[in-house]
C-alpha cells in the first residue's frame, strides 16, 4: 500500500483556489498521473442535490476528464473534493460513495484559517492516511 503521494505545488494551489472560490459548496475533480505522482488536475462540476454537504462528479465532466487523461497517457490517480465545514478526512458519506479503488482521495478543508489538504489511499475497502510530498515540478 502506498504511503506517500507526490503533489506538485501548482496542483495543490489549484485545489485550494477552487475550494476558496466556492466556499459554500463541495467542489470536486479528478487527478491524472501515474503511480503516486499527480500530474494534472481536472475540475469537474458537482452535480449533487445538496452540494453544500456532498459531492457527486458530473457524469459528462468525469467522462471528459478521463478521456483527456487517456489522450495524455495518464491514469486516474486521484479524486478530489472539498469540505467547507468539516475536517480534511473522509466522511461517512465519502466512505459509502467511494467508487475508485487503488486511487488517492484528496480532501481540502476550509475549517481553519489556512486551508488544509489531506490525502488518503483507498484500497477498495478502507481509506489509509497518506503523506503528501510537495514538489515544485514533476517531470513528464
Amino acid at each position: 500500500m502506498p504511503t506517500t503521494l507526490i503533489l506538485p505545488r501548482l496542483i495543490a494551489d489549484q485545489l485550494i483556489a477552487l475550494a476558496l472560490a466556492n466556499p459554500q459548496v463541495e467542489v470536486c475533480g479528478l487527478l491524472g498521473g501515474d503511480e503516486n505522482v499527480m500530474r494534472h488536475f481536472y475540475p469537474v462540476a458537482n452535480s449533487a442535490t445538496d452540494p453544500a454537504r456532498h459531492f457527486l462528479l458530473d457524469a459528462r465532466g468525469q467522462i471528459a476528464a478521463m478521456r483527456t487523461m487517456r489522450e495524455c497517457g495518464e491514469q486516474l490517480r486521484g479524486v478530489f473534493h472539498s469540505h467547507p465545514i468539516s475536517a480534511a478526512r473522509p466522511s461517512a458519506t465519502d466512505r459509502a460513495a467511494a467508487a475508485y479503488p487503488d486511487v488517492y482521495y484528496l480532501i481540502t478543508s476550509l475549517t481553519r484559517r489556512q486551508p488544509e489538504t489531506a490525502a488518503f489511499y483507498y484500497d477498495g475497502r478502507d481509506f489509509h492516511a497518506t503523506s503528501i510530498i510537495s514538489a515544485d515540478a514533476v517531470g513528464s
